[in-house]
């Protein structure tokens, strides 16, 4: 990146600006300083330095390597008086010439205690001083490096027990680690913490100093244990449906009734596991799997965790609740819940989820999706108050009295009544909104009917969007990852199927089309993208997200360019990830950077690890392609991890989503309309009302059926049967008869395979 920039910077544009010595650093080679200062000129043309270090002339004091980078979350360290690199050789080879151990700090853009520990520890000269004369340190931005995230989260969780971000590790030139934390005070003693970072890193230099023998030793150790917990098991058959009822027991018993979610405080919209209960309600009738997830969708939608003036979810909540969330806004919560409520309304037929699901993506339209149609990462938790300090939440949140400036008193007192809005507060004296009482008792109180009510509360919300547009906006991350947007299009592509409204469609097309056209280079998949720039070897998830975005993209629109993208990026994954002896997928390329371990992702967490979608993936495309090498590899991969989902089940919850559909006998729906795929409008609607989870769709006009087969052979030798758009539901390639009645489709898709018996 420097030499790229220093390079463009032969005639700058901007006169650059003075780079002061770090405290404690070498100086920067002279023209290494001087592309820092064209690019530090050019970046405070947009944006105000983020550094409490400024200028008489407000110009900042002090400029890192970390200005040369694309990635917000770096550029936020760029004016800390740290000597920050950013990963990569040039790092650790100044780690191996100055004989210096490497600071590791690895976070994200929206991580409220990351700002904490920047404002408290890295602004800090002191501390700064003590980085740059005793260690090499070393910036990660983890959504932009998922490979050296996981890498190093589990050297933490190895060397502490607990894991989270901002993390902490220091670790020798060769990159194998000795300590690992997550947020550290300054100084001894603060935020109730005995220990702080600049204790750690005394005690830490001299220790490397003293007896580096030894240290090394530990190291070695801790890396061997890396690479240990990174080795799967070894392979075994497809399981039965023994790890999904287990898995199910286990959600049946740390279940909260009162409050949705599982577990208590805090709470995260895990959206794998109510996926995989929908999935059990459907094979088996149990009804507490479907009162599980539906009690938790609403709850999440009443609560404060979702943002009821501008759309939207928030991370996760503090409580039990889901009352005070913490506030960043990601991306790929947004669309997955937005899945998930669009399948509770396929599964219930309750208009309710469709307008959270609705609400939701029309949120990421208006607010989240770029110029070109793809995506940003996300939405910053903190933001400015009157004063100037930043506060988490201060956006999102309400008194009474602003509530009665912007709507009039007596349409404040309804809303305030409906969402919650006390002059106590329930977050430093403000009040997060959300669903107090039912609209019914506030209506009954008011004097208005249910309608009259819903119609004026509908209005002051509209009113409270504009009157917050004013506010101090959270800072968003621009970054459009390759992931979180295959998420995005999956989403956008199953709202505008399932809810019937084309837009959401059109969204879905408009960011597949920039991943593909932009985020490609030379037939490979980048992770990231920001101002012009593709960056960073695509991943496994990468790679997984999209393709299934693409497939659902290909249901949505039934356009062939999709269904090929997607065995185009299949066919990179096979060649470029597959672990050919063992099974499933490797979390990064065969030829790319080697880190301590080479990961093979099972686990489901806030996203579904890629292995767990990569096998969806591959028993969809068997179902549409035919190629037994898909059905194959998906065989073999939920074998790689038969030994897993026998010891903990409910950890992989997605993974046993894709079980579930291995165990199931899919069904193949082929819609043939006589001229036009508009035509068979009411036999696609009616697909689309039913939650269909293990099932594949392809529709063609009758004149494109024939040459659509090559791609898809389901097609072939389909007909409108009598001039009438005509569906065929067949499961292992035999149909049941051809049907042109929504009412014989209904009853023909209605037919459910229960799980095999063990």
């Amino acid at each position: 990146a420097a030499a790229s920039s220093c390079a463009r910077d032969a005639e700058p544009d901007v006169e650059p600006l003075a780079i002061a010595p770090l405290p404690g650093a070498e100086p920067f080679p002279a023209d290494l300083a001087r592309c820092l200062g064209v690019a530090a000129a050019r970046r405070a043309r947009e944006h105000a330095p983020r550094t409490s270090h400024l200028a008489p002339d407000g110009a900042p004091l002090y400029t890192n390597r970390l200005v040369l980078e694309t990635s917000p979350y770096l550029q936020q360290h760029a004016h800390n008086p740290v000597d920050w690199y950013p990963w990569g050789e040039d790092a650790f080879a100044a780690a191996r010439r100055l004989g210096r151990p490497i600071f590791l700090s690895i976070g994200y853009s929206t991580c409220h205690w990351c700002h904490v520990m920047e404002r408290e520890s890295f602004e800090d000269v002191e501390i700064a001083r003590l980085l740059n004369e005793r260690f090499v340190a070393v910036k990660v931005d983890r959504e932009e490096r998922p490979d050296v995230d996981e890498v190093y989260m589990s050297a933490v969780l190895a060397l502490s027990g607990g894991g989270g971000w901002p993390m902490t590790v220091v670790m020798t030139p060769d990159g194998e680690p000795f300590f690992g934390g997550t947020y550290l005070p300054p100084r001894d003693g603060e935020r109730g913490l005995r220990t702080g970072l600049a204790t750690v890193l005394q005690v830490l230099a001299e220790r490397y100093a003293s007896d580096r023998d030894q240290v090394v030793a530990h190291a070695a150790d801790v890396a061997r244990a890396v690479r240990e917990a990174a080795r799967p098991p070894a392979a075994g058959a497809v399981p039965d449906a023994a790890p999904l009822h287990a898995a199910v027991r286990t959600l049946h018993a740390t279940f909260d009734a009162e409050n949705g979610g599982f577990g208590g405080a805090p709470k995260f919209p895990r959206t794998v596991t109510l996926e995989l209960l929908l999935r059990h309600h459907r094979r088996t009738g149990d009804p507490e799997s479907l009162a599980m997830v539906l009690t938790t969708l609403d709850r999440m939608a009443a609560g404060g965790v979702r943002d009821h003036v501008g759309g939207g979810f928030h991370r996760y909540a503090t409580d039990a609740a889901w009352r005070v969330p913490h506030f960043e806004k990601m991306l790929y919560d947004n669309a997955l819940l937005a899945v998930a409520y669009l399948e509770a309304f396929q599964a219930t037929g309750e208009r309710r989820f469709a307008d959270v699901a609705r609400d939701t993506l029309d949120y990421l339209a208006r607010e989240m999706m770029s110029e070109q149609g793809a995506l940003h990462a996300a939405t910053d938790a903190d933001s400015l108050s009157p004063a100037g300090r930043e506060e988490e939440g201060r956006f999102f949140t309400w008194t009474p009295d602003e509530l009665e400036a912007v709507l009039g008193p007596d349409r404040a007192r309804l809303f305030a009544a409906r969402h919650g809005v006390t002059l106590e507060g329930n977050l430093d004296g403000r009040s997060v909104l959300h669903l107090a009482r039912p609209l019914e008792d506030v209506a009954r109180e008011s004097g208005l009917d249910v309608a009259q009510l819903d119609a004026e509360i509908e209005g002051a919300r509209r009113l409270l969007h504009e009157a917050r547009a004013r506010r101090p906006a959270p800072l968003r991350d621009d970054k459009v990852i390759a992931a979180w947007n295959g998420l995005a299009i999956s989403a956008f592509a199953r709202a505008g199927r399932v809810l019937g409204e084309p837009r959401f469609t059109a969204h879905a097309a408009r960011a597949a089309d920039f991943v593909l056209g932009e985020m490609v280079e030379d037939g490979e998949l980048r992770r990231t993208w920001i101002a012009g720039e593709a960056r960073h070897d695509a991943v496994l998830e990468d790679h997984a997200f999209v393709i299934a975005g693409l497939l659902d993209l290909h249901e949505a629109t039934f356009d062939a360019r999709w269904l090929e993208a997607a065995l185009g990026l299949q066919a990179r994954l096979d060649a470029r990830f597959a672990d050919d002896e063992a099974g499933g997928y490797f979390a990064t390329r065969d030829d790319g950077e080697r880190l301590l371990a080479r990961a093979k992702p099972s686990y489901d967490g806030a996203l579904p690890s890629g292995n767990s979608v990569a096998a969806q993936n591959l028993l969809r495309l068997y179902e549409l392609t035919g190629d037994e090498r898909h059905r194959e590899r998906a065989q073999r991969l939920l074998g790689a991890f038969a030994q897993v989902f026998a010891a903990m089940p409910a950890s992989f919850p997605r993974m046993l989503a894709a079980l579930d559909f291995a165990l199931d006998t899919p069904k193949e729906v082929v819609v043939i309309a006589p001229s036009d795929v508009a035509e068979a409008r009411p036999l696609l609607g009616e697909v689309a009302r039913i939650f269909l989870p293990n099932a594949v769709l392809v529709a063609a006009s009758e004149h494109d059926a024939a040459d659509a087969a090559g791609l898809v052979p389901l097609l072939a030798d389909k007909r409108a049967l009598g001039g009438k758009p005509t569906a065929y539901v067949c499961e292992r390639r035999v149909c049941k008869l051809p049907t042109s009645d929504v009412a014989t489709l209904r009853r023909q898709l209605a037919t459910v395979t229960p799980y095999p018996s063990p």
